[in-house]
This record gives structure tokens, C-alpha cells and sequence, in this order.
């Protein structure tokens, strides 16, 4: 079984994500603060649904499973 192509590219994966967190104060749109992500604040307690995040992480993980899935 040949596993270190998956492992290679996962590691990148993750070398990309981490970059893209060390960066995300300097984005314009930080993930997890999209607007569309739901924000209820009340006097004991917040509570936070990242809908617009989680759509479009939605996206992209299908987009990415239908482009190495295809043989």
C-alpha cells in the first residue's frame, strides 16, 4: 500500500491551513467572522453559529472531494 503520496499532500494541506490562520488577522474576511455567521448576545452568555463559514467550507470540501475523487 502506497501511502506517501496521501501523507505528503495532507501535510501540505495542513502547512497551508496553518498559514492561512497566522495570516487571517490581516484578511478582510476573516474565517469564522463571515458576515452571515450568527452572533446572539445576551446579559449571561453569547451564543455563536458560524452558518456562512460552515456553507462555505461546505463548498470547497465538496469542490476538492469531486476533483480527487474522479478517476
Amino acid at each position: 500500500m502506497n501511502l506517501g503520496k496521501p501523507l505528503i499532500a495532507a501535510g501540505l494541506l495542513l502547512v497551508l491551513l496553518g498559514c492561512l490562520f497566522l495570516a487571517a488577522d490581516k484578511l478582510p474576511l476573516r474565517p469564522g467572522h463571515l458576515p452571515g455567521d450568527i452572533t446572539i448576545r445576551g446579559r449571561h452568555g453569547t451564543f455563536y453559529f458560524p452558518l456562512a463559514t460552515c456553507v462555505v467550507l461546505s463548498v470547497l470540501l465538496s469542490f476538492l472531494m469531486w476533483l480527487f475523487g474522479r478517476r
